[in-house]
């Protein structure tokens, strides 16, 4: 099944199903799971992301679990991390199936993306922090041509997107290699009604499964509030609740909302790449 493919991918918006999927069609084709969620990373952040690892059985899973909460995983070091992991698989004989619904991160390992290896400089992101946004965006300009406006979507990307431009025009940048060259994009289709139908029974199930209680750990173990609100979606809103900010009865109902949309920008994302050229098999 799917022999002329490299990698098989399965993406889909959150509460679609598309981890059982995976799952059942790694277990066919003696496949082993790669994830694509970019906050599944993380340890001690498994209520709120939906981890799920009772799901997986038997089946090998990779890119779980590998970063401490409280830390800012990036799309670069994720890269970094599915090429080391994919090599492993393919090594051994296995066939490598990426599940998940993070879009750039499935887009950045199987398009091509080349990513900079560029290490931080704090003192000069405390030099362009002093600085507003449009002189920002004027620098950032004179060094290279936007692809798209997303780099100014906060100071701090845009901060970010600013010092790799200049590393780069300073020094030579190592890229990211050893990426899959043909995949096969499988998409988890469920109507509008029905995946947020799926949302709201599912943070139900989640918080009374103790997903307060799991931040409220990860508060209490010195992680700071504002690192966990950066995650978004259940950390923020929780984190939101568990500080004084918000009451219970409004967070859930911000937090199911903001889910919602979450998911709607999912599918915004893939309808996204199949307008680059990307073909995905809904079903």
């Amino acid at each position: 099944m799917y022999e002329e493919y490299e990698l098989i991918c399965i993406l889909g918006p959150t509460a679609s199903g598309k981890t059982r999927y995976a799952v059942e069609l790694a277990g066919k084709i003696d496949g082993e799971i790669l994830s694509g969620d970019s906050r599944q990373v993380y340890r001690g952040m498994d209520i709120g992301t939906g981890k799920d690892l009772e799901e997986y059985g038997s089946v090998p899973y990779h890119l779980i679990d590998i970063a401490d909460a409280g830390t800012k995983y990036n799309i670069y070091q994720y890269q970094k991390d599915f090429s080391e992991a994919y090599r492993d698989i393919v090594s051994r004989g296995r066939r490598p199936v990426l599940c998940g619904g993070s879009g750039l991160y499935i887009e950045a390992v199987t398009s091509g993306y080349h990513l900079p290896d560029v290490p931080a400089n704090e003192a000069l992101r405390a030099e362009l922090a002093a600085l507003p946004m449009d002189e920002l965006i004027a620098r950032y300009e004179k060094l290279r041509k936007p692809h798209n406006k997303t780099d100014y979507d906060t100071k701090q990307r845009l901060i970010r997107a600013l010092e790799i431009a200049i590393y780069e025009n300073e020094h030579p940048v190592r890229y990211s290699s050893y990426l899959p060259q043909k995949t096969k994009f499988i998409g988890i289709s469920v109507s509008r009604e029905e995946r947020n139908a799926r949302i709201d029974a599912r943070l139900e199930r989640r918080l009374e499964s103790g997903m307060v209680e799991e931040v409220r750990g990860l508060l209490e173990s010195g992680i700071p509030a504002e690192n966990l609100i950066y995650y978004g979606l259940e950390y923020k809103y929780i984190t939101l609740y568990l500080t004084g900010e918000m009451e219970y009865a409004t967070m859930v109902e911000r937090l199911r909302i903001a889910i919602h949309q979450f998911a709607k920008r999912q599918m915004t994302w893939f309808r996204g790449m199949e307008r680059r050229g990307i073909q995905i098999e809904w079903i």
